[in-house]
């Protein structure tokens, strides 16, 4: 019988199924792992836009972490939305207490379009209290900015020099990614004094909503398997590539849909 790697999400809830919880839980199944989700915020969003968010209470979201904890342990776990410092808090001190491991942190802090999903200090919760339990911290140009409180990246030196201040902040690595950077895209891993540089491609869709979910959540499932931070990250790019090339296909709304998690599988 095949080994099942166990993956967790802590998250937030997209009713559209496009990014949170829900695009994790459909990565985590793209890439054969079993998937388990705490939940962190329930929102009201589509393709449109984010029109409200609600933070669960913090001991609530530390409750449903602990309850997995305590009897599937994951191989690996991705962190994404928490809206609250004192969430943030309450998610390291309980995967501090179990020693969790393979840890990915996306932090989410700003969405495309709606309203904030983060309060104010969530910043600084998440460099003091989960940067350090992370493997991995995968920022893009906005959220890399706003953690480092430096100007947005425009090349791979500034956004590399944001992965070092992040790491000097107690950060294992970081991939800075610079989808909106002008011209291809190329995002900087800053890891153990060095950089590394992946290049991708365009891919000509309007469908781009929860890419961040869904690239992070395919780098967790890789760790979870055993991978190489480095192949992890080659994986999920080249993955997250194949399910934008066919996120058209969805046709799911005139909005700004997700990729097609599911591209490999649906034939």
């Amino acid at each position: 019988m095949p080994q099942i790697y166990r993956v967790l999400s802590i998250a937030g809830s997209d009713p559209s199924g496009g990014a949170g919880v829900q695009a994790d839980l459909k990565t985590f199944s793209a890439f054969g792992c079993y998937g388990m989700a705490a939940i962190t915020a329930l929102t009201a969003q589509n393709t449109q836009g984010v029109t409200a968010c609600y933070p669960v209470a913090p001991e609530i979201v530390a409750a449903q972490i602990e309850a997995v904890l305590s009897d599937i342990r994951p191989d690996a776990i991705k962190i994404g939305m928490l809206a609250t410092p004192d969430i943030a808090r309450a998610v390291a001190d309980t995967l501090a207490r179990y020693k969790a491991r393979n840890i990915v942190l996306d932090p989410v802090l700003v969405p495309t379009q709606g309203v904030s999903l983060a309060s104010a200090g969530l910043e600084a919760a998440l460099v003091a209290a989960l940067l350090p339990l992370a493997r991995l911290a995968t920022p893009n140009l906005y959220e890399a900015s706003a953690l480092t409180q430096t100007p947005l990246a425009s090349n791979a030196d500034e956004m590399a020099a944001q992965g070092r201040l992040l790491c000097d902040a107690g950060a294992h690595a970081v991939l800075v990614k610079g989808g909106d950077l002008e011209g291809e895209p190329v995002d900087v891993l800053f890891e153990a004094g060095e950089r590394r540089i992946f290049r991708g491609r365009r891919i000509p869709t309007r469908n781009t909503h929860g890419t961040g979910c869904a690239l992070s959540s395919a780098i967790a499932c890789e760790l979870a398997k055993g991978a190489p931070l480095i192949d992890a990250i080659a994986a999920a790019k080249a993955w997250l590539e194949g399910a934008l090339e066919a996120a058209d296909q969805l046709r799911l709304s005139e909005g700004r849909g997700p990729p097609h998690h599911f591209y490999a599988l649906w034939r």
